[in-house]
C-alpha cells in the first residue's frame, strides 16, 4: 500500500507540474518564435528576438521600472494602512468587529471599472492623473482589505503573553510591537508583501485609464497590442509580452518564496 501510494502521489504531482510549467515553457518559446514559422509548427523551429525588441523598443524596460516602483509603493501604502487596522482586529474586542471586517472585504465588491470615470475625474482635478503615486493609491485600495485580514490572522496567532512579558519589563508598546510582534509576524507579513506585490505588478485597468505617458509595464502592454491597433497583435508578440510581464515577478517571488522558507523554519532553499 505504501509503494502504491508513492507512485500515486508522484503521479499526481508530475501532472501538476506539467499543468502548471508546459504553458510557462511554451510561452517563453513562442515568445522567440519568428512569426512565419510559429504559425506553421505547434513547437517553433525558427527563433528570433525580433519579438521581445519590438517592446524593448517601445519603452518595456523603462515601464518595467515603473511597475517596480509601483509595486513597492503599493506594498509601502497598503501596509502603512493595514498593518495597525489588522494589529487592531488581531488584538482588540470591539463591538462591530465582525460587521467591520466584513465591511473592508466589501470593498472588493466594487470592479475598478465601475469608477474609472469619476476616478479620473478625480485624479485630473486633484494633479495626480498620469502619475506613479496615483496608480500606487489605486493599487493600494485594492489590496488593503486582504492585508488588512491577512495581518490579522497572523496577530492573532500570536500569543498575547509575550507582549504583556515585554511590558513587564519595561519595553514601551512601540518597543513591544517592532522588537517582540512584529519579528513574529515577518513570515506573515512577508507573504502579505507578496500578495500585495502581485496585485500591483498584474492590476491592468487602473494603469491604462489612469496614465498617459507614464505606463506601467501591463498598461503598456495593452496599449502597444491592443489599442494602438484596435486589434489583437500576433500570437508571438502577445507571448513576448506575457514573458517580459511574468520574469520579473518570477524573480521576486522565487527570491520571497527561499526567505518564507527559511523563516518559518524550513531548509534553506538554494
Amino acid at each position: 500500500m505504501p509503494v502504491r501510494r508513492s507512485i500515486l502521489l508522484s503521479i499526481v504531482g508530475a501532472l501538476l507540474s506539467a499543468w502548471i510549467l508546459v504553458p510557462l515553457a511554451y510561452t517563453m518559446l513562442a515568445a522567440f518564435a519568428d512569426p512565419e514559422d510559429y504559425y506553421r509548427h505547434v513547437i517553433p523551429t525558427k527563433y528570433t528576438l525580433e519579438n521581445v525588441n519590438v517592446f524593448l523598443e517601445l519603452g518595456a524596460l523603462d515601464a518595467m521600472a515603473r511597475s517596480v516602483l509601483v509595486a513597492f509603493l503599493t506594498i509601502a501604502i497598503s501596509f502603512a494602512v493595514g498593518v495597525p487596522a489588522g494589529y487592531a482586529v488581531g488584538r482588540w474586542v470591539f463591538r462591530g468587529k465582525d460587521s467591520y471586517r466584513l465591511a473592508v472585504l466589501s470593498m472588493r465588491m466594487f470592479p475598478v471599472m465601475v469608477m474609472a470615470i469619476p476616478l479620473a475625474s478625480l485624479y485630473i482635478r486633484l494633479g495626480l492623473y498620469d502619475s506613479l503615486l496615483g496608480v500606487a493609491l489605486v493599487h493600494a485600495a485594492l489590496a488593503l482589505p486582504f492585508v488588512v485580514l491577512i495581518t490579522s490572522s497572523i496577530f492573532v496567532s500570536i500569543p498575547r503573553d509575550l507582549e504583556e512579558a515585554g511590558l513587564v519589563f519595561g519595553l514601551s508598546r512601540v518597543q513591544v510591537f517592532t522588537k517582540i510582534t512584529a519579528p513574529l509576524a515577518l513570515p506573515g507579513l512577508s507573504a502579505a508583501a507578496m500578495f500585495t506585490f502581485v496585485t500591483s505588478w498584474n492590476e491592468v485597468f487602473a494603469s491604462t485609464i489612469l496614465t498617459l505617458k507614464e505606463r506601467t509595464l501591463p498598461a503598456l502592454t495593452v496599449a502597444t497590442t491592443i489599442l494602438s491597433t484596435g486589434a489583437a497583435a500576433p500570437d508571438p508578440y502577445r507571448f513576448a509580452a506575457a514573458t517580459l510581464l511574468a520574469l520579473p515577478a518570477f524573480i521576486v517571488m522565487l527570491y520571497m518564496r527561499k526567505y518564507l522558507t527559511v523563516m518559518w523554519g524550513g531548509a534553506r532553499v538554494s
